[in-house]
């Protein structure tokens, strides 16, 4: 029995083929010949997108990993001297300090250190975030009270039933 190993024309047609997609995906999988500062240039463009989107959406600080200030500081590890974000995160500032503030009255007080870690990673200086520091010791102590007096009453309660007798 005897084989040919002589080429068939479609097996030349195949491997010519072959050999034209392995030489387009050369082509295309050839170094990119961007700069490293187009991909960081996309990737600011499109946290400012979310940061933007964030903003529109009333999304200042919260969620976490979802919000506007984390969006801008991001950009800001980026870019640090980008004037433009810092511009955002300073006209936002003083609404931001009220969310907080919102935060702390409604008793989330975890949530409100989250924030205010926030604002202090743009202003650590700003006096308004000693303030509302300061507030939040504040609930944080008043938060500690209370848990006492409710144990001190339960504590009340149970010493009178054990000392009244059983009926």
């Amino acid at each position: 029995m005897s084989v040919s190993l002589a080429p068939t024309r479609r097996h030349l047609l195949a491997v010519g083929a072959l050999l034209l997609v392995v030489a387009a995906l050369g082509l295309l999988r050839r170094p990119s010949i961007r700069p490293v500062a187009d991909d960081e240039a996309g990737g600011r463009a499109i946290l400012l997108a979310l940061a933007q989107t964030a903003e529109r959406e009333h999304r200042l600080l919260a969620p976490a990993g979802s919000n506007a200030y984390e969006f801008y500081l991001s950009v800001l590890g980026l870019e640090p001297d980008d004037a433009a974000t810092r511009e955002a995160l300073q006209r936002l500032f003083p609404t931001a300090t009220k969310v907080v503030e919102q935060t702390i009255d409604r008793g989330e007080l975890d949530e409100a250190e989250r924030e205010l870690r926030l604002l202090r990673d743009f202003d650590a200086d700003n006096y308004l975030l000693a303030l509302l520091a300061g507030k939040l010791t504040a609930q944080r102590h008043l938060e500690v009270r209370r848990h006492e007096a409710r144990a001190a009453i339960l504590q009340a309660r149970l010493a009178r039933r054990a000392v009244q007798p059983a009926r």
